[in-house]
């Protein structure tokens, strides 16, 4: 090897370059921008997607917290429904019997509305199908149309769903 050769994979002097390669050297420069530039329009899709996906998580998350207690406030109702029953058949009579009905009746209604269980009773209220069901419509004359007259099963909401309509008599119009 002479001390002019140059060494294997050594690169030539720039001024040895020939003027078409500084034009090669530029369309491969602009090849480079524009991989850069989709690469980085590429990367902002996926942080937004991430974004998105923890925003659907968070929300998911929330969602079912504020259910997981739907099943079980549903298969209570039933209860609500006999404590109010039982209630009714008392009438105005009064006794340690009726007292512990009310105060258990109140007792499960609080921890019910504790965990976002809220009690339709629209008697008096104009008839909504969004929540209540009307099981028949009666004349009557004292009262608006188209205004439950009579609740014979309660409703309940849970955080704004429905979990049961109010089932109602509604004034005929």
């Amino acid at each position: 090897m002479h001390r002019d050769d140059p060494l294997p994979g050594a690169q030539a002097p720039a001024d040895d370059l020939a003027p078409e390669s500084t034009g090669d050297l530029g369309a491969e420069l602009e090849q480079l921008r524009n991989a850069l530039g989709s690469l980085r329009e590429e990367a902002l899709r996926e942080r937004a997607e991430l974004d998105n996906q923890r925003k659907r998580l968070a929300r998911d998350v929330d969602q079912a917290r504020r259910f997981a207690n739907e099943k079980l406030l549903s298969q209570l109702l039933p209860v609500l429904d006999s404590l109010d029953a039982g209630l009714a058949a008392a009438g105005a009579e009064s006794g340690p019997l009726k007292d512990g009905l009310e105060l258990t009746l109140r007792q499960l209604l609080k921890v019910g509305e504790d965990n976002g269980l809220r009690q339709l009773n629209p008697q008096g209220e104009d008839f909504d199908p969004a929540w209540h069901q009307a099981v028949s419509q009666i004349a009557a004359p004292d009262a608006a149309p188209n205004t439950v007259v009579q609740v014979f099963q309660k409703g309940y909401v849970l955080n704004d769903r429905l979990l049961r309509p109010a089932l109602v008599v509604v004034a005929a119009g």
